[in-house]
């Protein structure tokens, strides 16, 4: 006997364009239990791991579970608010701003869900929201401003798996990335302008973006192409001369060669040769999360200061500012050409 999928009632405007914003995701608390649980889950997508599944198995299971999760855990606490996770409560004020810009600028009802590639809320259940509420077109919006296949490919792997549960499927449209779009560009540099305004301007910017393994790269992965142009725009937009900033990578896992060069080897080096003011911008990420916030903004300080460095500033992610959540809705906008 065949098993069939239930459908849901509909509840909302059917037919309607609904738009699902996704993000990296997050542990559910700083405990070591709820850490461990999440790296399994984001370490064991063949997205992000591409090793033979039994090989890495005895790997993941047998020896990065079994240290990682306490020293993560203890990163994690670093950054924890009394309101969660960062990337979460951004994550949410971002979802909840730009629902009112969508109400604001479109005739018709845009209905937006969250979801998280690993943890929770998950892909499924905000994919069966939007469901519930009458969606037969989706649009996916990954908070990725440059494209990997590690990060924006898994994403659309997970839509897929929940599809596969669905009989009636609705159309679908995905963003790939946004890493040279004009909006996004001139927000960026905004915020470095808003943060120079009161901290002043350093001797070296460095643009630090979220490392892959070279060999990603090497196969095919435009990830780093994305970097360097949203690099070059940025600084261009800025005026920046060639020896005011310098693009590194950061936040590698393991033996094997990520993207170069590291952000901590660039710290040290430039103390090194006597760069005194340092300020560290992350272009990669749409909110801040345990990456900037505890890797860059404290980890990496004191890489700069004790090697010599004397001012060491972060300039933090878009977030939920109203210049990224209008960058947001014209994406929306443009990719939803025909269909609103």
């Amino acid at each position: 006997m065949s098993m069939q999928t239930t459908e849901p009632a509909v509840t909302g405007n059917s037919g309607a364009t609904g738009v699902l914003l996704v993000n990296l995701g997050t542990p559910e608390s700083p405990a070591v239990a709820d850490v461990r649980r999440f790296l399994k889950e984001f370490l064991w997508d063949p997205r992000v791991v591409e090793l033979s599944r039994p090989a890495w198995w005895l790997v993941l299971n047998l020896v990065i579970l079994n240290t990682r999760p306490r020293r993560s855990a203890r990163a994690y606490a670093k950054v924890w608010t009394d309101a969660g996770s960062p990337l979460m409560v951004i994550s949410r004020r971002q979802h909840v701003a730009l629902q009112a810009e969508l109400d604001q600028q479109l005739d018709v009802p845009v209905p937006v869900a969250l979801a998280m590639r690993y943890g929770k809320p998950s892909i499924a259940a905000g994919m069966q929201e939007l469901r519930a509420a009458g969606v037969k077109r989706l649009l996916v919006l990954p908070l990725y401003p440059q494209y990997s296949a590690t990060t924006t490919a898994s994403i659309v792997d997970a839509v897929a798996d929940e599809l596969r549960h669905w009989r009636a499927l609705p159309e679908l449209r995905f963003i790939n990335d946004y890493h040279e779009h004009p909006s996004y560009i001139t927000a960026l540099a905004d915020s470095v302008r808003r943060y120079q305004a009161t901290h002043g301007e350093p001797d070296r910017l460095l643009l630090s973006f979220h490392g892959i393994p070279q060999e990603y790269v090497d196969a095919g992965d435009p990830y780093a192409q994305q970097c360097y142009r949203t690099a070059e725009l940025l600084v261009q937009a800025l005026e920046l001369p060639a020896d005011r900033w310098q693009l590194s990578f950061q936040s590698r896992l393991g033996p094997k060669q990520w993207l170069q060069p590291y952000t901590d080897h660039t710290l040290t080096a430039l103390a090194a040769e006597g760069v005194k003011n340092v300020q560290v911008i992350c272009p990669g990420f749409s909110v801040d999360c345990l990456e900037t916030l505890e890797e860059v903004a404290l980890e990496n300080r004191d890489t700069f200061l004790g090697a010599g460095g004397e001012q060491y500033g972060y300039i933090p992610c878009l977030n939920d500012d109203a210049s990224h959540v209008r960058l947001f809705s014209a994406l929306v906008s443009r990719h939803t050409q025909g269909w609103v």
